[in-house]
């Protein structure tokens, strides 16, 4: 549900903001998490298993708590299921185990776990919201932030890096998404005037920079593929050249 663990078989290739994070945030949160993670291991937790239940208690806080609501809390609730993210990956870690299929089972829930966030905005702005437009957002964030990840996992299954940070990616996104949601639950939960606002301004830029990180990564997609092309087209040629024909022929005995 959270960034990518490498012990967990997937590499991450982080800006300098999510490196300075990484570093600093995240050995924290490792360090307090590592008993916790260590006495789910002798009481036979597998990671997959929390990693599981890390989603399920996300999709409860989005569509359970959202669709009425109740921003605040929804947030508080995925905030600390997200935490189950590195709970996993320390697991994986104290447990030697670096899988494929962890991997895989990380990346799928993590989109489940995207989907069920902005469609609990999209179930409250089409209800008690009342407010067709934020909720056609709402579904636009959900689209985008799927197809986002879509690009650069098909761009890595034809051979290519997609080298390229986008300007709202996955981190990006939820951060932007949950703090917004928590801050405007304020108002309802707190009576905190005017600050509900704040959703639906986050709604909006995260789906303008979804579309910009979506034409920034088919773009790096085009380049590399015709450079790769090109070199795929350069390599027969290369080794047939008459140059490299002597070169053969003189390193013969």
């Amino acid at each position: 549900m959270g960034q990518p663990v490498a012990s967990r078989g997937r590499a991450a290739t982080p800006t300098l903001g999510k490196a300075m994070l990484n570093k600093y945030a995240r050995a924290f949160f490792t360090r307090v998490l590592t008993p916790f993670a260590a006495f789910l291991i002798r009481r036979g937790v597998s990671p997959d298993t929390v990693t599981l239940l890390g989603t399920a208690g996300v999709m409860a806080g989005a569509l359970v708590f959202y669709p009425r609501g109740e921003l605040f809390w929804g947030t508080i609730v995925i905030t600390l299921f997200v935490f189950s993210d590195l709970v996993d990956g320390n697991m994986a870690r104290q447990l030697g185990r670096s899988s494929r299929w962890g991997a895989f089972l990380d990346s799928t829930l993590d989109r489940v776990a995207d989907s069920a966030i902005f469609g609990g905005f999209a179930l409250w702005y089409a209800g008690g919201g009342d407010d067709n437009v934020l909720c056609a957002v709402s579904i636009f964030c959900l689209a985008s932030g799927q197809v986002v990840s879509y690009t650069k996992a098909r761009g890595e299954s034809i051979g290519l890096p997609v080298a390229v940070n986008g300007l709202v990616e996955r981190a990006e996104r939820l951060v932007i998404s949950l703090v917004a949601a928590g801050l405007a639950g304020f108002h309802k939960t707190f009576g905190v005037p005017g600050i509900e606002i704040l959703l639906p301004i986050a709604l909006w830029i995260v789906a303008v920079g979804s579309v910009v990180t979506l034409i920034q990564r088919v773009v790096t997609v085009r380049r590399e593929s015709a450079e790769a092309d090109a070199a795929a087209e350069d390599s027969p040629s290369a080794a047939a050249s008459p140059d490299n024909a002597s070169q053969s022929s003189e390193a013969t005995p």
